[in-house]
């Protein structure tokens, strides 16, 4: 099959989120065909540039989010009459001045006219946009705050618009582009789904997506964290992500989320529980077999956290609980095992959790003589203590998870490959993960963790047996292996559904571009005889007309 696969901030680009499942998705389907569609997110990103792809990755187009991409073509009279109209309609659905389902039909017009004429990017951050989108949110039944909006809130949410909205005018959509392709797979939703949405729409291309983190999800939290734009600007950006997952969740035909907690969020959000599979990520379970299969050899006093060093993982909560455990076992100690930390927020977060650490744990010194030592210790994972990242893990009895924000916990089920016990906290997918191999707390709870934590280090029977039930999760459940089985069906079970026709070069018709059948020993198609197709037969079978053995 040929499969186009789309991105958004991630692979085939050396950083960000997607890119490491992408890559072991496309190596471990090798007998596949790729294209591969991304939208990076920055300049920094661009410069570290790719990651080595394999041969089964035929093409790669990208396109930038960040940057201005004016093709330098403008509308006519009737071209920006065209655009009122379906602009007007989208702008009224985001606003609530209109139906719903205008939004769809102002999204597929709008690419419909980026597709004959170009021009979107001039026309969205025009004066007629500005227009037509006050209209919107003055008309009646608008929502109450988008009524309040100014002049700059139109023009800054037109700006963010015009930025989700640049895949509609890409040089995508031709039949030697993504309507070539047998299967479009979205790696996630948002602006990377919409290649796989016009694809559908021009060409009736199958879509699958697959959302590890809910996309809707993240805006609404990154939209709390931090922003500056303004209560009217939000409530537009808001209502116009929701309504662009509504869309997508409508009109893929398998979505795949990461988890239940991620499912839970997609079918509020609209999507149909009839087409969501549930396949969790896939991780290497290799680079953590020597300690999960290896004597239990971490200090037995020892608990350890690993992770990246951000407010999300409440450090905070962790000390404060540590603290408590100090008081009741004083031989314990915490080891902080993060990520390079990286922007100024962290940086800021690291230095708050060291000067609390220092003020909760004053150092110590067995005798006048001896230098103190504290308790907690702040380590860089690839530091001389942790060259790996399971010897971060090796390093203690009990790992320890204190977030208040979760997602799929990668960390929590790196410790499982790891045959360690577990404290966690009840946030995202934490519970589904560990399923009974593991003790978990409410979030935000210092003592009902420093509890957990006691328990477990004060029984080392209770430890080993958790921990070893942990890795058997894991391993039955997180590795890429089950990853790749289930994507492998999804792609066959789509791709024998569909009804799509490609025209082969002699202008025959096969139900594939690349039929599902091709990976198997032989030449599917084999050579023309007569009025029918002759294939080479499969191991173990003899050929029509031919004499038994």
């Amino acid at each position: 099959m040929r499969i186009g696969l789309l991105t958004d901030g991630g692979y085939p680009y050396a950083t960000g989120e997607s890119r490491l499942w992408c890559d072991r998705l496309v190596r471990g389907l090798a007998h596949h065909e790729f294209d591969v569609y991304g939208l990076s997110r920055s300049a920094q990103q661009e410069d570290h540039g790719w990651i080595a792809l394999p041969p089964q990755v035929r093409r790669v187009r990208t396109a930038p989010l960040w940057a201005p991409e004016d093709d330098g073509r403008g509308h006519g009279r009737r071209e920006r009459k065209r655009f009122a109209a379906h602009f007007g309609e989208l702008a009224a659905a985001v606003c609530g001045s209109g139906d719903e389902s205008g939004f769809a039909t102002g999204l597929y017009g709008l690419a419909e006219l980026a597709r004959e004429h170009g021009g979107l990017y001039a026309a969205l951050r025009s004066e007629l946009a500005v227009r037509t989108l006050e209209s919107a949110c003055r008309a009646p039944g608008a929502r109450r705050v988008v009524g309040t909006a100014t002049v700059p809130d139109y023009l800054a949410f037109t700006d963010q618009l015009e930025r989700a909205l640049r895949p509609l005018s890409l040089d995508w959509y031709g039949s030697d582009s993504l309507g070539a392709v047998d299967l479009c797979h979205a790696a996630s939703g948002g602006p990377a789904a919409l290649p796989g949405l016009l694809a559908k729409r021009f060409f009736g291309v199958p879509l699958l997506l697959t959302e590890y983190g809910v996309q809707l999800r993240a805006h609404y939290l990154a939209a709390g964290e931090g922003d500056v734009a303004s209560a009217p600007v939000r409530a537009l950006l808001a209502a116009f992500h929701g309504l662009l997952a509504a869309e997508v969740y409508r009109q893929a035909s398998v979505i795949t989320p990461g988890n239940t907690h991620a499912r839970r969020w997609q079918e509020k959000c609209g999507a149909d529980p009839a087409r969501l599979r549930t396949v969790y990520p896939g991780m290497e379970s290799d680079r953590f077999t020597a300690v999960g299969e290896g004597e239990v050899d971490g200090d037995p006093h020892t608990l350890v956290w690993v992770g990246r060093i951000e407010p999300a993982k409440d450090l905070i909560a962790l000390l404060h609980a540590f603290a408590e455990v100090r008081r009741e076992e004083p031989d314990a100690r915490l080891r902080i095992l993060g990520a390079p930390v990286q922007g100024p927020d962290s940086t800021t977060y690291l230095a708050h959790c060291r000067a609390l650490a220092a003020q909760l744990f004053p150092d110590e010194a067995d005798g006048a003589h001896a230098i103190g030592d504290n308790p907690v210790s702040f380590e860089e994972i690839g530091g001389p203590e942790a060259p790996e990242l399971a010897d971060a893990y090796a390093a203690g009895a009990v790992v320890v998870l204190s977030s208040v924000v979760e997602g799929f916990p990668i960390s929590l089920v790196e410790a499982m490959f790891c045959g360690r016990a577990t404290v966690s906290t009840d946030v995202g997918a934490v519970v589904e993960v560990i399923g009974g191999t593991g003790l978990v707390v409410p979030p935000r709870n210092p003592r009902a963790l420093a509890d957990a934590c006691l328990a477990l280090l004060r029984d080392p029977e209770r430890r080993e047996r958790l921990g070893a039930a942990a890795r058997a999760r894991a391993l039955e459940l997180f590795t890429v292996e089950q990853n790749l089985a289930a994507f492998r069906g999804i792609y066959l079970e789509l791709l024998s559904h569909s009804h799509r026709l490609a025209v082969r070069d002699d202008a025959e018709l096969l139900p594939f571009a690349t039929p599902a059948e091709a990976h198997v020993p032989g030449h599917w198609t084999g050579h023309r005889t007569g009025p029918t197709w002759a294939s080479t037969p499969l191991a173990g079978t003899a050929a029509p007309g031919a004499p038994d053995a």
